[in-house]
């Protein structure tokens, strides 16, 4: 007799696979479930009682990130976080860390095996040792040197059914693309050539979600990393998997009910403590929809987040930023945001569509330009290129724009990440950005590949040293952003889920939040622009008698006398 909770998976692969046999189901169910049934995952039980919790922080990073002499790349980053990065790991992202042959492990050729200067299996294990980790399900695509690809080409099993196999035609002219490369890439094979879908680049072959096969291998694939530490999964490009004729090819049905059984799947294995990314870098309420059911992904990315506070920062003006902050959404108990500036890939453009004026976007592209960032570009259905993404470490898009660009970047970058701190939903934090790290140009000049400028790599040795000099910018920066996340842990108020008031909705020189949970309230107040500003206390709400205390750094502040904002300040303020 099949359990209850059987019967729910059959269904929800009904959903997905409608065209199959009830008795193909049953046994695609049974199958999924006996591949699970060997992930052991519940070395630390107290890790799988909620999603997140109120210290939760994700770090960002490569596995390869930090060279420690001779160490396999995860036993010099274990190395590195322990010693310096503890409050910014509970939970760590490591970036794609399979054998891949491009676009910085995105393109996976191997669903078994590391890349070999990662190291091995075990080392991802000891790096999940007190804390979570997450890692990528690549679900729209493999490497073109990837098995699957290989067997499609020889017409064997399993890949002659894994692979997308397309071909120019008036049914796909309304596809949405995140690339200006060709949508169809022919392979040569034994028997000849065959033409496939390759939606990022020729080098990642779409892989064809229709057959449950492709199922199978992902399901295979996520045993493998849930038996090795990982408790969270983020499904990159996951918007892209299902493709329909005359469509545009994104958020089809069929990929919400993909997303659907994987959370299922996870919580089978995981229980509460298994956490489901959605990575959709597209406008604002097409990311959102991912999360609005309460049944698919437990986080979505924050996509409007990088660019309008990047935008309100070197502007000045934080209208646009406010105006958003006004309409947080509401969603679904144990859904929520992973709020981010920084991250592997640029600043997307794509949430901006609908928030900001195209004036004020071209005056984003060439600030940051004059920072020594670079603009990529996507192709629309007509054949036109527009912007897509800036490319831009978040340390050299923080410079001020006039003679001197250090003049007040320590205080813009601080203030960036402090406002990220204070949102709802969990904080994610990205390496090089923490380190403060300008644009990696002589990666880039090597490579050509503009997202390099913000994929740095860094000899152990060089970082020690770094962060043994009081008077470094890496230095600088850990000590406030150390102090600001031991702080929150302790405020229920900054809990993921607490909830938010905008109290600065009509203002462009600052931002000002009310969070509120269990009876305890904080107001976070930001100064946007590089002057001096005044703070009245009694437009804060609270008691007019009592003092605020701000929790960053001591200081009381009366509540009936003007207090001065520096440029760019931030303050948690309690009473």
């Amino acid at each position: 007799m099949q359990s209850p909770r059987d019967e729910t998976l059959r269904a929800l692969l009904r959903n997905l696979y409608p065209d199959n046999s009830s008795g193909d189901l049953e046994e695609l169910s049974s199958q999924l479930l006996q591949i699970l049934g060997h992930a052991a995952v519940h070395a630390d039980p107290s890790l799988d009682v909620e999603p997140w919790f109120g210290n939760d922080v994700v770090l960002i990073t490569y596995a390869d990130a930090v060279l420690d002499e001779q160490k396999p790349g995860l036993q010099g980053l274990s190395r590195f976080v322990n010693r310096h990065l503890r409050l910014f790991a509970p939970v760590i992202h490591v970036l794609p860390f399979l054998e891949s042959t491009s676009d910085g492990g995105f393109a996976v050729a191997s669903h078994e095996r590391l890349e070999s200067r990662h190291g091995e299996w075990s080392d991802l294990a000891a790096l999940a040792e007190g804390r979570r980790l997450m890692a990528d399900l690549v679900l729209n695509h493999v490497s073109a040197s990837h098995p699957w690809v290989r067997q499609f080409l020889r017409d064997e099993a399993p890949g002659r059914f894994c692979v997308l196999e397309a071909e120019p035609h008036p049914c796909w002219d309304s596809v949405v693309r995140p690339r200006s490369s060709a949508l169809f890439t022919r392979l040569q094979g034994p028997s000849g050539h065959r033409q496939v879908w390759t939606t990022f680049g020729p080098d990642q072959v779409d892989v064809n979600w229709r057959h449950p096969e492709v199922l199978l291998g992902f399901v295979r694939l996520l045993k493998q990393k849930l038996s090795h530490g990982v408790r969270w999964i983020r499904l990159d490009a996951v918007g892209f998997v299902w493709k329909e004729p005359h469509t545009d090819c994104i958020h089809r049905p069929e990929a919400h009910q993909l997303v659907e059984v994987l959370r299922y799947l996870m919580s089978h294995v995981c229980g509460d403590g298994g956490v489901v990314v959605t990575e959709t870098n597209v406008p604002e309420q097409e990311n959102l929809s991912y999360l609005r059911s309460g049944r698919e992904a437990h986080l979505a990315y924050n996509f409007p987040l990088p660019p309008l506070l990047l935008e309100a920062t070197i502007s000045g003006s934080a209208d646009l930023l406010n105006s958003w902050l006004a309409r947080w959404p509401e969603l679904p108990d144990s859904t929520s945001l992973l709020n981010f500036t920084a991250c592997h890939d640029g600043v997307g453009l794509r949430p901006l569509e609908g928030l900001m004026p195209q004036q004020r976007l071209l005056n984003l592209l060439i600030d940051c330009e004059q920072r020594g960032g670079l603009v990529s570009h996507r192709r629309l259905a007509s054949g036109e290129e527009v912007p897509y993404e800036i490319n831009i470490s978040w340390w050299s898009a923080m410079a001020d724009g006039g003679i001197d660009p250090a003049y007040l970047q320590r205080e813009r970058f601080l203030l960036t990440h402090l406002l990220m701190l204070v949102l709802p939903g969990v904080p994610a934090f990205y390496l090089p950005a923490i380190l403060a790290t300008p644009n990696d140009l002589a990666r880039f000049r090597i490579s050509g590949h503009r997202r390099d400028l913000n994929r740095p790599q860094f000899k152990a040795s060089t970082l020690e040293r770094r962060l043994a000099d009081p008077e470094s910018d890496a230095t600088a920066v850990l000590t406030v952003m150390n102090q600001a996340l031991a702080r929150r842990a302790e405020l229920p108020a900054l809990h993921p889920d607490a909830d938010m008031e905008l109290l600065s909705p009509d203002r462009v020189d600052r931002v000002v939040l009310r969070r509120t949970l269990d009876g305890q309230s904080l107001v976070a107040v930001h100064n946007m622009t590089a002057s001096r500003l005044t703070l009245d206390p009694a437009r804060l709400g609270g008691d007019p008698e009592m003092d605020w205390t701000d929790c960053l750094s001591g200081q009381v502040l009366h509540p009936r006398r003007l207090h001065a904002l520096e440029p760019y300040a931030v303050l948690w303020l309690v009473q």
